[in-house]
């Protein structure tokens, strides 16, 4: 496997971990692109580096991605690509490393911005989850 990037304070990661479907992973990018009604970005590097097929959250752990200054990470795995929503699965690698939580594009930035400000904790965002696991958005 692939070392990680080292994290230099500008980017979130967006790892691609599933390459069956190029289309729905260039969807993907677009769609986490879009501004909120506010204005807000998700501010993400997409990676697509075959090097990471496969990376699951508990293997993401092996990689002490928390050693290169990331503390949570964005997985576009086949559930993601493959599902409507694109629900992007977020990887806790601080406080409680391995816990995860989905979240639709249209939320990313959200998520994103206060996890990378530490505005807000991870617990926040994967304790108001839907039934199904994922994050759409504080209501």
């Amino acid at each position: 496997m692939k070392d990680l990037p080292k994290y230099t304070g500008d980017k979130s990661l967006l790892l691609r971990t599933e390459f069956s479907n190029n289309p729905a992973w260039a969807a993907l990018c677009k769609a986490v692109a879009v501004p909120s009604e506010e204005g807000f970005l998700a501010s993400l590097d997409c990676i697509s580096d075959p090097a990471y097929a496969g990376l699951s959250a508990e293997k993401l752990l092996t990689l002490k991605a928390k050693d290169l200054g990331h503390y949570f990470m964005f997985l576009a795995d086949k559930e993601c690509l493959t599902s409507p929503e694109f629900p992007i699965l977020v990887v806790d690698l601080n406080r409680e490393p391995g816990r995860t939580f989905r979240v639709i594009p249209s939320e990313t930035w959200g998520v994103e911005n206060n996890l990378s400000i530490s505005n807000m904790d991870f617990y926040e965002f994967a304790d108001r989850v839907d039934k199904d696991g994922v994050f759409r958005g504080f209501k």
